[in-house]
């Protein structure tokens, strides 16, 4: 066990026998209008876009030539992998009359033109092609390449941002964060399965759900509340970023019995928080990849974007399988049990939007996103 594993399982052990568990200094009280106000959601919206935010999985582009395209923030997105291997992310958008020039969502191309008047552009977005350009009149071609979006690989990431800001790099942008994603080897996974959840619920309440270490005992009772222990956790800050940590309650039964423990690593899980909307599981043979995006005009609706990660190179039948199994255990405790309480939440908040929500001291991870949020957007010109 390394020292940072051994540090997190000490105090998770220290909970565990004292009856304890990592607490923020005060409570928090949010108000319930956060999570229905069209105003404050345009807020955290440009709050979005002052962050680097995830495109895609380096995996998603193999290949020069290889590329998918998406909306992200309402904006058409072309990320391809270009000849020399590095990736480049460009509005998807024909500069002449604004088609998408590309309408697959992923593939391999040479090149791409527009379906609508035939203009081609290489996978550096310069412009290739103009059919009948004699008869169109002077181009000045250098002028006429695709837009540049800002983007930036790490940790087999691709990371987007819309603000221009190029001397932020990732690395800056996660401090030390960045040393726990890169720990994890993503860059050596592939996505073996995705899945997209369209939900009547603000975006923060489902973020809330995902690292909420109070709720397994209670909404889980037969599934992951057998197995965690409710009463502790360890929170790690990271400044915008932190990682949580939750006991098996096997561990808390051997502490008790006074068994020897070997490998106590395995008792603890974790789950590192990535502002604003990212949270990375790591299981066994593979991760759980979350992005929660809130929808761009309604606060009481939002998407979740599962991946499913796994080592290309260790993954066999067995594993798939296994992953599968997976799937199935959290679609059946998410959207039988986590997303149908969140709905409730968002009904009756947008019912009774006054007063507050109560985070507790002992519910420091939920208490650090909403800080976060609030602090990212005092910094926001008036």
């Amino acid at each position: 066990m390394n020292t940072f594993l051994d540090q997190v399982y000490q105090r998770m052990v220290d909970h565990l026998r004292n009856g304890t568990t990592d607490e923020a200094d005060e409570m928090l009280e949010v108000p319930i209008e956060h999570f229905t106000s069209p105003e404050r959601l345009q807020r955290e919206l440009e709050v979005f876009r002052r962050q680097p935010l995830v495109g895609a999985m380096s995996s998603d582009v193999p290949d020069p030539g290889s590329f998918v395209t998406l909306d992200l923030m309402g904006v058409p997105i072309l990320i391809v992998r270009r000849k020399d291997g590095t990736v480049a992310c460009f509005r998807n958008m024909c500069r002449h009359r604004g088609g998408k020039v590309e309408q697959d969502e992923r593939g391999k191309k040479p090149f791409f033109v527009c379906a609508y008047h035939g203009w081609s552009y290489a996978s550096d977005g310069s412009l290739r092609g103009v059919p009948f350009e004699e008869q169109i009149g002077e181009i000045d071609r250098g002028c006429r390449n695709l837009h540049a979006v800002h983007c930036e690989e790490r940790h087999g990431i691709i990371w987007i941002g819309f603000c221009g800001d190029s001397d932020r790099g990732v690395a800056e942008f996660l401090g030390d964060a960045d040393e726990r994603l890169g720990g994890y080897g993503v860059d050596r996974t592939v996505v073996y399965m995705e899945k997209t959840i369209e939900l009547a619920v603000n975006w923060k309440l489902v973020m809330d759900g995902a690292i909420d270490i109070l709720h397994p005992q209670f909404l889980h009772p037969n599934g992951v509340g057998k197995l965690i222990q409710t009463s502790a956790a360890v929170w790690l800050d990271y400044g915008r970023h932190g990682q949580s940590f939750s006991a098996r309650k096997r561990l808390a039964e051997k502490l008790k019995a006074g068994e020897e423990i070997e490998a106590g690593w395995r008792y603890i899980t974790g789950n590192l928080v990535m502002f604003p909307n990212v949270s990375l599981i790591p299981a066994p043979d593979h991760y759980e990849f979350w992005n929660v995006w809130p929808d761009l005009e309604d606060p009481g609706r939002c998407t979740v974007h599962i991946r499913f990660l796994v080592d290309g190179d260790t993954l066999t039948d067995e594993i798939g399988k296994r992953i599968e199994r997976s799937w199935e255990i959290l679609e059946q405790a998410a959207t039988e049990e986590d997303f149908p309480m969140e709905e409730t939440i968002q009904v009756n908040a947008a019912a009774y939007p006054h007063g507050s929500f109560t985070y507790g001291k002992n519910e420091v991870p939920c208490q650090h996103l909403h800080r976060e949020l609030d602090r990212e957007m005092a910094s926001l010109p008036a």
